[in-house]
Order: C-alpha cells, then structure tokens, then sequence
C-alpha cells in the first residue's frame, strides 16, 4: 500500500492502493482447487462512480470479488486489486485522496476525496493487471467538482442524480400537523414559548436566494456550527427554495403533546431526537450530519469508516459489550446485570455525572476504549442516555448484532428498522437482556444474517449521500407548506461563505 499525505501546501498528486482478498480453499469429489477472483464476474457499484453528477463530501463505492462460478468469497489468502483515480486539474494532476475498509465478508469500501476542480477523470480498478467489472471507469469532457466548489443544482435535478427517495415517512408524519405555515405569526409565539435561555436554546434560520442568515435565542448556542455546516454544505450544492425555520440546539425534543399545544396548536421547530410525546419535526442527528459532511478530515468515526472489521465474526467474543456514561438508571441496572452473569458481559461506566452519589456502587468507572474496538465483540448494546443513544447508527454499520432497548425515543430512520431482522429488542428494563444474549449465543447463524441484516440496511439508508437526500427532502416540503413571503428579520446574520475552492455560478 503506497499512502500520500498531505502537509502545509504540499498536496497529493496521485493516489495508487492495494486491496487485499483471501482465497479460501474449495474442496470437490475431484481436488482441491483454490478459488481466484474473476475480473468480470467481480461487481462494482457505489455513487462514487458517477462523480461528475454526484458530489459529496466524501465519494465511495463497493468492490466484491466474485469466483469463475459466479460465487462471492470471504477472504483468507490474499491476493490484490489496484485502485487508482487519474485526472487533470489547474494545477496539474487532479489532486484526490483515498482510503479502503475491509469488511471482512469480501466487500470492500472505496472513499475519496477530490480536490478542487479535476477534468478527464478516471477510475481503475485491477487484479493482476486486468480491469475489474467496467474498469477504468471514465469521465470524459465533464469537470468533476468537490463540495467546497460553489455550483448549486437545481433542486430536482440534484435529488434525481443522487436517486433520492421521492418521499418519507417521517418526513410525512412530522410534517402532517403543519400543512399551511404562516411563520412570521408563529415566529413570536414559538420565542414567548421556547426563549427560556437557561434551559433551552433555539436558533431561527431563513434561506433567501440561498443565502443562509441565522438569530439563536438562549445561553448555550453552540450547537448552531452543526446546523450552520449543515446549511452551508447544502447551499454549496443545491439551490434551496426560500424558507424560514425554527432549529432546537439540544438534545430533548420540546414540543409536547397536550399542554400548550391544546390552544394553538403545535409550534414547528425542528430537532435531533424525536419522541412519541412530541411533535418535534425529526432531522439527522448533528453526530450522523457532521460524520456526512467530516468524514477523511475532522471525523475519524463515520458510517463508512466503522465497516472497517478489525477481525471476522468467528474471531469475536460471544459476550455483550457497553461503554457509557452515567445517563439514566437503566445504565446502572446494566451494571446490577453484568455482575450477575459476568460470563456474558465486559460493560462498565466511563464517567459519573447524573449519578454522583452511586459512583461507590457502580463503579469504579473506566477509560474510554476506541469505538472500533468495540467490534472485537459480537453482541453491542444501545441503551438511551439522556435521549436516543446517537451510537446506533454506527452500531448497526459495524460487523457486530446490536441489542436495542426499547425507548420512546427515536431518529429518524427509527420507523424504518424491523425487530429481529435488523437488531434484537431488550425491554426497557432490561429485564429479558440475559434471555435474548442466551438466544444470541444458541442462534449464532441467525444472529450473525441479523447483523449482516443491520449493515445492509445502513448501507442503503444511512450513507453520506441518504442523509443529505434526507435534509433537502425535509427542507424541500417544508418550504411548500410555508404561505407567507420570507423576509430577513433585524439583526440576523448571515452566514458567509467559507474555505469555497471554486466558485461556478
């Protein structure tokens, strides 16, 4: 593997890896013969194909090594693909980098990053010296742009060349309150309710002629740099139509049902977590927004990134693992239930915040263990903190099953997951936790296909491109609801443009 860096202004002129996939031994009536991978049967699939129409933060796409039968195969002795992106650019060869992850089930994941503007652009894909499936893959007399360049879409376009979802549930069951909006006289009534500085911060948006101007209300407002990333990433690449919107900058959904909302109606702001006792209008969580947009820069634990399998399913521990803090008495129970049956466990507290007074009882706490070794272990546990565990997403990507406790809270691809196909439920008190591991450990296959079950399901809904899809489709029908005309409100901000590598407007 040949890795470039970039330092300073020292940047990375060409990009040449080696993915590696073993070759089991495949026993017949006849002999023994070793399976090789076959360079037409072998698939390649992913956005990061098309990336003259398709522009991320981060591009990707799959590799799956296929046998002369048309069969896929795990790995144990290895053999190499040799991927590569060429191309031209102002200052030469098109500047790119790129990173590999091995699943360990004979998928690998391919990302890159390109910078600034490239031209001519291809993609090889090798073993052995011969082009894999429909290698090189070339972009011809198209200029391939990064996310930093400036070039909205319009709307449509840009959600039919991502091969967005045309609609979503629970875009359609938060926004179903909200079917005419005149904001301009539900923006006062939603500060009279919701400016409580010490308890809760808010930050109003407007996008006009995608531009992007904010005014945040409370104490603790700094949050807002993930909706602001957020907003300028979009407006980088699509055109927003003109809208108005109201962001809650914490974690607990605020609009309850019954109370207030019995005399004027539920207030539309939109949040992180839902619950099934509010009417928040439900978003990406600003974790799974920031990974989209961080991933290969700031952000090491991302969707893509944690499909990286350390080492295969047989190779794990048949126990259940937890780290977490302190944040609601289930996480103490948990602890009551690992000394019970320490045979089944490895969890423990990290640091003591809600509970100070038990850290006697329930600790001692211990350090932070890397999230990617949590996959040394086949059985992960997503118990609520102070809302829905934001972990989850990343627990479902990993090559691990997730127990879930059931919770009132949720995400916003929550609806979407079935029980026993993509996790294994756990009751809110935990009281069936031992008997579900127990079924786990006595039902290996099965819950390793609802593993695998989980990944698949992440990989088709939960990658960079489906969360941005996510965004500008709420976006999107929001703005169709609102009925009066936008207008920037006194000492609003504006939000300027950064780090823009080109400019194509």
């Amino acid at each position: 593997m040949r890795i470039f860096r970039t330092y300073g202004t020292t940047f990375v002129l060409f990009f040449s890896f080696s993915i590696f996939f073993s070759i089991p031994t495949k026993c017949d009536d006849i002999k023994s013969t070793i399976r090789s991978v076959d360079v037409f049967k072998t698939k390649v699939w992913g956005p990061g194909l098309n990336p003259e129409k398709i522009v991320l933060p981060v591009r990707y796409f799959y590799i799956q090594a296929y046998d002369a039968y048309g069969k896929s195969f795990n790995t144990s002795t290895a053999q190499r693909f040799d991927v590569n992106i060429r191309g031209e650019s102002s200052a030469g060869k098109c500047r790119v980098r790129i990173e590999q992850f091995d699943r360990r089930d004979g998928v690998y994941i391919v990302r890159y990053k390109i910078v600034g503007v490239c031209w001519n652009v291809e993609i090889h894909i090798q073993y052995k010296n011969k082009h894999v499936a429909n290698s090189p893959y070339r972009i011809p007399d198209k200029d391939v742009y990064s996310d930093k360049c400036r070039c909205p879409q319009e709307i449509d376009k840009w959600l039919k060349n991502l091969n967005c979802d045309t609609s979503y549930e629970q875009i359609e069951s938060d926004l179903k309150p909200f079917k005419r909006v005149n904001f301009t006289e539900l923006r006062p009534k939603i500060l009279r309710t919701y400016d409580k500085p010490g308890s809760i911060s808010i930050c109003n948006f407007i996008i006009k002629d995608n531009q992007i101007y904010r005014k945040c209300y409370g104490q603790h407002t700094g949050f807002k740099m993930f909706e602001d990333a957020l907003l300028k990433t979009l407006v980088r690449l699509v055109r927003l139509p003109d809208m108005e919107f109201m962001v809650n900058l914490g974690d607990w959904p605020l609009v309850k049902k019954g109370g207030i909302t019995r005399t004027h109606g539920p207030l539309p702001i939109f949040s992180w977590c839902g619950s099934e006792d509010t009417y928040d209008i439900v978003m990406p969580t600003y974790d799974l927004t920031e990974s989209t947009l961080q991933a290969m820069d700031r952000v090491s634990i991302d969707i893509l990134s944690v499909q990286n399998a350390q080492i295969s399913w047989s190779e794990k521990q048949s126990i259940a693992f937890w780290r977490g803090r302190d944040a609601r008495r289930e996480r103490l129970d948990l602890i009551d239930i690992s000394r019970k049956y320490p045979h089944l466990f490895n969890v423990s507290l990290t640091n003591f915040f809600f509970f100070r007074d038990e850290e006697a009882k329930y600790g001692p706490k211990t350090a932070h263990v890397s999230f990617f070794e949590f996959f040394n272990y086949k059985y992960q546990l997503n118990i609520d903190g102070t809302v829905a565990a934001y972990r989850f997403p990343y627990l479902l990507a990993g090559n691990s099953v997730t127990f879930k406790q059931q919770s009132t809270f949720y995400e916003h691809f929550y609806n979407e997951l079935q029980p026993m196909y993509h996790f294994i439920p756990v009751k809110r008190d935990l009281s069936n936790l031992v008997d579900q591991i127990n079924w786990a450990r006595k039902n290996d296959d099965s819950a390793r296909k609802i593993s695998r079950q989980a990944q698949n399901f992440v990989n088709e809904r939960l990658t960079p491109d489906k969360i941005l899809c996510y965004h500008v489709n709420l976006l999107k029908e929001w703005s169709g609801r609102l009925v009066d005309s936008i207008q920037i409100q006194p000492d609003m901000e504006r939000l300027d443009e950064e780090d823009n590598e080109c400019d194509c407007i």
